[in-house]
């Protein structure tokens, strides 16, 4: 199979199987995104979705939470990993947002990502699901499961990852094609042992042609 012939297998199947894909983050404006977003970052969606409501509540706005102190925020978050750290950002993004952009989350990448604790990946679920721009956000999920597939070929970095796929996936696809990977790593690429007696992408899996298939029929 080549990889024109895998982008499009791997594409088919998604747009039949899965083809309103979305954040399983909990939100209800771009504020409300951009700060679920940063707490995710190596943390699972469920946690942040326990943890937003009482942040979100007391912290409606980004002028409430830019005003807001380190103790008064950290308790919120401290099942969170990494949540002294993300305190920290959320109460700098927030002053960013009040000072630089009206309170606005800016829609493009070169803004997004000065403001703490938002780095490419970030900014890219923000452009795609808020702008509905394209965008290819590479998670730990998307980098490995492209790998796997082999829709990537010796892509060391998210960036890599992100130039291959945004190179091969249909502009109109980009944003939905984030999720398709994504959940399908959660869920049955995972990392330890793939569940590929679960999956539906053998056919076309350079993983499971090459490795996982032999494992499985032993």
């Amino acid at each position: 199979m080549t990889k024109k012939e895998r982008y499009q297998f791997v594409i088919d199947w998604f747009q039949k199987n899965n083809p309103d894909a979305e954040t399983e983050l909990n939100y209800s404006n771009p504020y409300e995104l951009l700060v679920a977003v940063i707490l995710s970052a190596q943390c699972t969606d469920k946690r942040v979705n326990i943890v937003t409501p009482a942040l979100f509540k007391k912290f409606p706005t980004p002028q409430k939470l830019a005003k807001a102190e380190f103790d008064d925020v950290e308790p919120l978050v401290r099942s969170i990993s990494f949540a002294n750290n993300k305190t920290r950002h959320l109460i700098g993004m927030a002053k960013m947002l009040v000072e630089n952009f009206n309170g606005e989350v800016p829609g493009n990448m070169e803004d997004l990502i000065t403001l703490p604790g938002v780095g490419r990946k970030t900014a890219n679920v923000i452009i795609s699901v808020v702008f509905d721009q394209p965008g290819m956000a590479v998670d730990t999920h998307v980098f490995r499961v492209s790998a796997r597939i082999g829709l990537t070929t010796n892509a060391k970095t998210p960036l890599q990852t992100e130039q291959q796929l945004v190179a091969n996936i249909p502009q109109e696809l980009l944003a939905v094609a984030h999720h398709w990977l994504i959940l399908h790593g959660r869920y049955i690429c995972v990392a330890r042992r793939p569940k590929c007696e679960q999956c539906g992408l053998k056919p076309g899996c350079k993983f499971y042609q090459t490795d996982m298939k032999y494992i499985i029929e032993k």
